[in-house]
């Protein structure tokens, strides 16, 4: 029998360490004990330890003296002691009546020490690597932890940089583990070539991806990063990209990215196959579920026969069809198309199966790779919860409402078996990127009611405290005493329901040249509700506080104003300023823009209304509407197309007259071509026209533009070229009849003007340079034939 047990027990031994070897770990010899079955022991002896207490070492190991235990259970014992981490080596033994057990303890990380870096500073790198202060050490984590100090590096372009490790003894147990690093030189994307591709350029391809050519403001935008996880992400976008026009047979055939050493430069080229383009064939809807009436989804239903292929439209054509059904009641009842290619006339037919799907809930939701956003942020976008029926369109609807949130780098969800067979747990795997951002830059514009050089500086977040919160801290000014401040801030989800709410709180000193100074003091209080996809309504309080002063050098020597230099009726609203300002307003929005930064292809539409009343000094009811349609007119090319048109009106009530700060004043984006307050009702009674633009209580405005790409210039600077058309006319005035102002120009007359434009989407921001040459005019309006500034397309 005790021959029995020792062969036991050496072969346990030896089992364990055999495992551990496999494993990484280091050779644990487990002694044999003194029968197979079990024994018994009076006591716990502790040997080896220095930093760790004794008793934590008995609690756990699970073997109590007095009571029986086996060869299995001191290997259990082992495997715990391990997984605490504490331990480079465990030996456990019987020696008499105590159970002996012998540890050596890991040593414990005193600091964590970057030397050499320079581009990425110790905070970050802190956030790359696993091992911290006063964390037991274990060369694994430290191999792994070299790795992730190179892959930070590859990630912001220095695939050569190099990084070694060592251990500082500090004695006592105690190390310091430092990384030495060399970050080389920068490594740059010197081209990208696109092979095979016939129906779209290389622009328009270069456009699509996040991948850029090095250009010289790369150190700004970082976009010309090479990445192996990019690559891949831009695979995908052009499969999109095709997909969404027509080409169902698209494929990437190869993709690689070529060091030269000599240069630290990549050259990109990526092969790719379009095949033909499809257009819908039949598109029809089915159901095997009972009581599915097909006839009321075929008007949700967005793919019609005729039309360019597009798996956007089969995807949302599916979202929506899903939903309704669920509402119906079928919660578990699946969407999926049916694609019938006919090659010789290149059409798809598209037949939505409605069919019973596997009753399946989702058990839980583990959400897994978030540092800073709480779980709840990315819970609240999920149209499911624990205990619902699972539905894999919502689940790809919740993956694009994350991706839509620029807090994660990439989002990933998939399923894993649950405890019951009809049970599925959804993971969630993120990686974070910076939500922060602190800004600094300057410009220069030439209209508006403050043209000249500006300065602005802003702090942003855009997911504060990890809330999904969104926080803005501006300041800015400019000639003649010109100050901005501003503070922002949004709750996406209020009251834990899909309905935005926040708060605006601004200054602004302003003035225009040689007319008056303006301090406005004010802030707003809003609320945003989707109602679609597409649309969303917005309503606001407004409260301001409005001062005006005459300009002095719009003044006589005795102080009055100076009838010749502005009108009475800017002297008359200065005079009797302060003006309080109180107001509610109401929007709704439809957006189906492709791409918010550089559109192709989508309607973007706004109507406002504005009811000033709520007390306060003004009495107005306020409308706008502003409409644009993007059209991509030669895919091959990147032209695109573009037509605006907008309109508004306002009309005071409660017997008191529009304030003349109160009426429509013309602006690049009503008519280019025109000074700022240039056209429509003036002052007759005031000599020069400098201050004789009183504004109109209407406008009705028109543009029509053609944007392209300039051959000449790089893809990757963002610069585009447009040759656009305008027309606009303001009219009407309440100040008509009042005593002083003799008001001319007040009836509809129309301007025009035709011009070209340059286009940047800038590291600071979209900027915009036009030249126009008004066409049509009136008499006393005041030309400006080139226009520079910020553009804000929407």
């Amino acid at each position: 029998m005790a021959a029995s047990s020792k062969f036991v027990g050496a072969a346990s031994a030896l089992a364990i360490s055999a495992a551990l070897v496999s494993s990484g770990a280091i050779v644990t010899t487990v002694a044999g004990v003194a029968t197979a079955q079990a024994a018994t022991v009076s006591r716990i002896e502790v040997r080896g330890n220095t930093r760790v207490d004794a008793q934590t070492v008995r609690d756990n190991i699970g073997i109590t003296p007095g009571k029986p235990f086996s060869n299995g259970d001191i290997d259990a014992a082992t495997k715990r002691l391990f997984a605490t981490g504490l331990f480079s080596d465990v030996r456990i033994s019987q020696s008499g009546g105590a159970l002996v057990v012998t540890v050596n303890e890991n040593q414990v990380v005193n600091q964590v020490i970057f030397q050499g870096n320079k581009k990425i500073k110790d905070p970050a790198l802190q956030n790359a690597v696993q091992l911290k202060p006063r964390a037991a050490f274990d060369q694994a984590t430290l191999d792994a932890d070299t790795e992730a100090v190179r892959a930070a590096y590859r990630n912001v372009g220095r695939s050569d940089a190099t990084v070694n490790s060592r251990l500082m003894d500090l004695g006592e147990g105690r190390v310091n583990v430092v990384f030495e690093i060399n970050e080389g030189d920068r490594t740059k994307i010197a081209k990208i070539n696109f092979v095979g591709n016939q129906a779209f350029g290389n622009r328009r391809l270069s456009d699509v991806i996040s991948t850029k050519k090095s250009n010289p403001l790369s150190w700004l935008t970082r976009n010309d990063v090479y990445s192996e996880d990019r690559l891949r992400a831009d695979e995908e976008a052009l499969r999109r990209f095709y997909y969404n026009r027509g080409y169902a047979d698209f494929r990437v055939v190869s993709s690689t990215a070529d060091l030269d050493p000599a240069t630290n430069d990549y050259t990109i080229n990526i092969t790719v196959e379009e095949g033909e383009k499809y257009t819908f064939g039949g598109v029809q809807i089915e159901s095997s579920v009972e009581g599915v009436d097909t006839a009321q989804l075929n008007g949700l239903v967005k793919s019609r026969e005729g039309d360019t292929y597009s798996a956007k439209d089969v995807e949302d054509s599916i979202i929506k069809v899903s939903e309704k059904v669920a509402g119906q009641g079928y919660a578990f009842a699946k969407v999926e198309p049916r694609g019938d290619r006919n090659f010789e006339n290149h059409t798809i037919s598209v037949t939505y199966a409605i069919d019973q799907g596997p009753r399946a809930y989702v058990e839980r939701i583990e959400i897994r790779g978030n540092e800073k956003t709480r779980d709840f942020v990315i819970r609240r976008e999920f149209d499911v919860s624990e205990g619902d029926a699972f539905n894999q369109v919502l689940i790809q609807r919740a993956k694009r409402r994350l991706e839509r949130l620029e807090f994660f780098q990439t989002v990933n969800i998939s399923t894993a078996p649950g405890s019951q067979p009809d049970q599925v747990i959804l993971v969630v795997d993120v990686i974070e990127k910076p939500t922060g951002e602190f800004s600094i830059g300057g410009g220069y514009t030439t209209g508006g009611e403050s043209p000249g050089p500006t300065v602005e500086g802003s702090i942003t977040e855009r997911n504060f405290l990890g809330r999904g919160q969104y926080i803005r801290l501006g300041a800015g000014g400019g000639l003649d005493n010109n100050r901005t401040y501003s503070f922002s801030f949004t709750e996406p989800y209020f009251l834990g329901q899909r309905v935005s709410a926040g708060f605006d709180i601004f200054k602004r000193q302003s003035g225009v040249k040689d007319k008056y100074d303006t301090d406005l003091t004010g802030g707003t209080i809003r609320f945003g509700l989707p109602i679609t996809e597409e649309l969303t309504a917005g309503v606001a309080y407004n409260l301001t506080r409005e001062e005006y002063e005459i300009d002095g050098d719009a003044k006589l020597p005795n102080g009055e104003y100076d009838p010749s230099e502005i009108s009475k009726a800017f002297a008359d609203a200065a005079e009797k300023s302060p003006w309080i300002k109180s107001s509610v307003s109401w929007s709704l929005t439809y957006n189906t823009i492709d791409d918010v930064k550089n559109p192709r292809d989508g309607i973007y539409a706004k109507f406002n209304q504005e009811y000033a009343g709520i007390g306060g000094d003004a009495n107005f009811l306020k409308t706008t509407v502003k409409a644009s349609y993007y059209k991509t007119l030669l895919d091959e090319l990147d032209v695109v197309g573009l037509v605006g048109v907008g309109a508004g009106h306002i009309e005071g009530f409660g017997g008191d007259d529009l304030r003349v700060f109160d009426t429509f004043k013309n602006t690049q984006d009503m008519i280019r071509g025109f000074k700022y307050a240039g056209i429509g009702p003036r002052d007759a009674n005031t000599d020069d026209k400098k201050g004789s633009f009183l504004g109109g209580n209407t406008y009705l405005n028109a543009s029509v533009e053609t944007q392209f790409p300039i051959p000449v210039i790089p893809e990757s600077l963002g610069i585009r070229g447009a040759f656009f058309a305008d027309a606009a006319t303001l009219f009407g005035s309440d100040l008509k009849g009042s005593d002083g102002i003799d008001v001319e120009g007040e009836k509809m007359e129309w301007r025009a003007s035709v011009g070209a434009s340059i286009m940047w989407a800038s590291p600071f921001g979209p900027l915009r340079f036009d030249y126009a040459v008004p066409v049509k005019k009136v008499d006393g309006d005041q030309v400006q034939n080139f226009n520079f500034g910020m553009s804000s397309k929407f």
